[in-house]
């Protein structure tokens, strides 16, 4: 048994808060983990940090891009088992993400049509959410009967996992090795 991360936040940008706004979600932004240390998150964003337009597949971190300019990062991780099989097949995604990296791009017109719960069918153009839940959907992870265009960050709050961490995502690191540190001496 494996394990992998969700992680969910709620940045200060504009999107951010359009999104916020017109959906009345708690978190706006989706990515994937494959390990607690979330030096290398994968997801959908800004190709560059001060241009809201241009987006692709990204690997984030809570040190670099958007996530360096919060002090404050708003957050929720879930935690998910997968199977040998499942991880595997979540890797070999990753990698074809990773080597045809430039082929993808950031659904902008998935955006607009998903605040009106209008479907968006393509290939190579993906939201946050829609990435992670195409990830999760392909490793037999999660189906949530609907199209992956529609799923929205609040929708993975539904996974089969438990919440590691609620909070400052800025601090989580530091948390997470506190509470390992009072599990090991019985005090947790």
């Amino acid at each position: 048994m494996k394990k992998i991360y969700i992680v969910l936040t709620r940045t200060n940008t504009m999107l951010s808060k359009i999104i916020r706004f017109v959906k009345k979600d708690e978190y706006t932004h989706a990515s994937l983990s494959l390990d607690k240390t979330f030096e290398t998150m994968y997801s959908f964003g800004r190709k560059y940090t001060y241009n809201p337009f241009i987006g692709t597949f990204v690997t984030e971190n809570f040190n670099d891009g958007i996530y360096g300019l919060h002090r404050y990062l708003y957050g929720k991780v879930l935690e998910i088992n997968v199977d040998d099989s499942q991880y595997e097949k979540i890797t070999a995604l990753l990698n074809k993400f990773e080597s045809d990296r430039n082929s993808y791009n950031y659904n902008y017109t998935g955006l607009l049509r998903s605040l009106f719960n209008v479907e968006t069918h393509s290939e190579k153009n993906f939201l946050c959410s829609e990435f992670v839940y195409h990830l999760l959907n392909s490793a037999d992870i999660a189906d949530f009967g609907i199209h992956r265009s529609l799923v929205r960050p609040q929708d993975l709050l539904k996974l089969n996992g438990k919440t590691i961490y609620s909070g400052n995502l800025k601090n989580i690191n530091t948390s997470l090795n506190h509470l390992k540190y009072l599990m090991r001496i019985g005090a947790a």
